[in-house]
């Protein structure tokens, strides 16, 4: 409803889609999951739009976690939890593997 609102009256929307960093359909049990959340947040930093400090402090964590384990998320519909960290591979992106790319959960490693 807000968003159709927004659309109408020229509005510029509240959420950033980035299909780059986002290009999965992702199953409404998975849609709170903190890998995606992460992801969001990265998405509105590149569209430009103001981030709250938490958000920030939050993201800056995150990234830093997925450098230290050279990792990149992972998103399998058919898993109770959806996102994981796995081994960054080649021609992974800079922070996702693409789908329809053969890969492999990393045990230990699944998503908060």
């Amino acid at each position: 409803m807000w968003s159709n609102f927004r659309h109408r009256r020229g509005l510029d929307r509240r959420i950033a889609r980035d299909d780059q960093l986002i290009p999965w359909e992702v199953k409404t049990e998975h849609r709170h999951n903190y890998h995606l959340t992460m992801l969001r947040v990265e998405a509105r930093k590149r569209a430009g739009l103001e981030l709250r400090p938490t958000d920030v402090k939050r993201l800056k964590s995150w990234l830093d976690e997925l450098s230290e384990l050279n990792a990149v998320v992972l998103y399998d519909a058919d898993t109770p939890d959806g996102f994981y960290l796995v081994p960054r591979k080649a021609g992974d992106g800079d922070l996702i593997r693409e789908p329809g790319r053969a890969s492999e959960r990393t045990k230990g490693r699944q998503a908060d």
